[in-house]
């Protein structure tokens, strides 16, 4: 998707490309068809549909998707579509979810407790509170699992506590930055394994170097 994103592509045209390549590798089935480009970025949680992809678009994803052998691949990337650099703004955004979400999975470590980590979290700056995200973190195996940690407004509402283990497969899914009637918004999320040396990374795709800069 990454390589073939062009002005021009339809937002549903892209999204088959992981669609196509899940089924050929023998993968199960898609779990939503959460792609968007350009001002659908904002808010989040809007599928793929006709809209046309344009040159200086970002485009944001979350693979939610059951693979080969039955393995969940569940995480989300934002690139901006060329030619051409990034906006300041694009850029801001983009740095404020990448700074969300390695903070916070540098936090994470066996014997940590859920409320901890959710004291300690990043806080996310007021303009972007009313878009967050629905958690922070969430299980993940057959499909997203126990637990599911809430940010810190939420944890009256549904929060509960726990202790991270060894050997938990996590979802990163903290990060969507995009303040509410902004133009767009960043979509980041990283699968984790957690080990007694610390974080494993289970993604090995990269991110942004031009909207890092």
């Amino acid at each position: 998707m990454h390589e073939q994103a062009r002005s021009g592509m339809r937002e549903n045209e892209l999204w088959a490309l992981l669609v196509h390549a899940n089924a050929e590798h023998g993968g199960e089935w898609m779990d939503t068809r959460l792609l968007t480009s350009g001002g659908r970025t904002n808010p989040w949680y809007q599928e793929c549909g006709e809209k046309l992809i344009r040159v200086g678009d970002l485009v944001a994803y979350d693979t939610d998707l059951v693979g080969p052998l039955g393995y969940c691949a569940d995480i989300s990337r934002t690139f901006h579509v060329g030619p051409g650099k990034p906006s300041a703004e694009q850029k801001r955004l983009y740095q404020h979810a990448y700074e969300q979400i390695h903070t916070n999975i540098d936090l994470i470590k066996p014997g940590t407790s859920y409320r901890e980590f959710m004291e300690k979290s990043w806080p996310i700056p007021d303009e972007f509170l009313d878009n967050r995200y629905g958690c922070m973190v969430h299980g993940v195996g057959l499909v997203d699992e126990y637990p599911d940690i809430p940010h810190a407004l939420d944890w009256d509402d549904y929060g509960y506590d726990g202790v991270f283990e060894e050997n938990m497969t996590l979802c990163m899914e903290e990060s969507y930055i995009g303040s509410q009637g902004g133009s767009e918004g960043v979509k980041l999320e990283e699968q984790i394994l957690l080990t007694s040396d610390g974080v494993q990374i289970l993604s090995t795709f990269p991110y942004e170097s031009d909207l890092l800069d």
